[in-house]
């Protein structure tokens, strides 16, 4: 299940063109009531800064550009960055790698990622970085993939992943194989009090998370300290 950072991109260069609508019919249209989640969770605003990491083709950077943002996406696919410029010239596409960006310390007031974090190849290595380019007293907002409390829900949801997931995304995507990869790295990930460690772990504080669709998606937040 383990790929290079190489072979991640490659994978979601294969599956830009395709990719928000994959991810639609997969979530049953959940994706979007997620989308809404983390925007009222970033909570933008006019004048701030947001940066938005594995944005992908920009849906879910335009929110908070729409609030008036200055937004950046940043993504580590050049396909997604291509497929993304070509749907909305606008917005400031940036290549950038997670656990190394391309930005200065504490220029952002909000950065967020959606279902990227799981992909980053470091992903404690990551939340670092996105300490490092947050101002004193900005936030941070992880959307992700989690475990279901509900043990019957968690048993239904690990058997649409391994079985159904799969045999779905080779009806509606441009390259199913990586649709396989993606349903591992979720079973494969930390649960929510796992990954609230790893965000304290980071230097986040007042760290918590809310339950999605029954925890099917959890949504992590913090808060980068104020100096003393």
């Amino acid at each position: 299940m383990d790929k290079q950072p190489s072979e991640v991109a490659a994978m979601f260069d294969a599956v830009a063109a395709k990719y928000d609508l994959t991810n639609d019919v997969l979530s049953l249209g959940q994706d979007r009531r997620w989308r809404k989640a983390v925007a009222a969770a970033v909570a933008a605003g006019p004048g701030q800064r947001v940066l938005d990491l594995a944005a992908g083709t920009g849906t879910s950077s335009l929110p908070f550009a729409e609030a008036g943002a200055f937004t950046v996406p940043c993504d580590f696919s050049q396909g997604m960055l291509r497929e993304g410029k070509r749907r909305v010239p606008w917005l400031p596409f940036t290549a950038g790698d997670a656990t190394r960006l391309p930005f200065r310390d504490g220029v952002f007031d909000a950065v967020t990622i959606s279902f990227g974090l799981r992909n980053v190849h470091r992903p404690e290595a990551a939340l670092r970085e996105m300490l490092r380019v947050t101002r004193p007293g900005g936030r941070l907002v992880v959307c992700e993939f989690s475990h279901p409390t509900w043990a019957p829900l968690r048993t239904a949801y690990t058997e649409y992943l391994m079985r159904a997931l799969p045999s779905v995304a080779r009806a509606v995507s441009s390259n199913p194989e990586a649709y396989v990869y993606l349903a591992e790295s979720i079973r494969a990930w930390p649960d929510q009090p796992g990954l609230a460690r790893w965000l304290q772990e980071a230097g986040w504080s007042k760290v918590a998370w809310r339950n999605l669709s029954g925890g099917i998606v959890t949504l992590h937040r913090g808060f980068r300290p104020d100096p003393d």
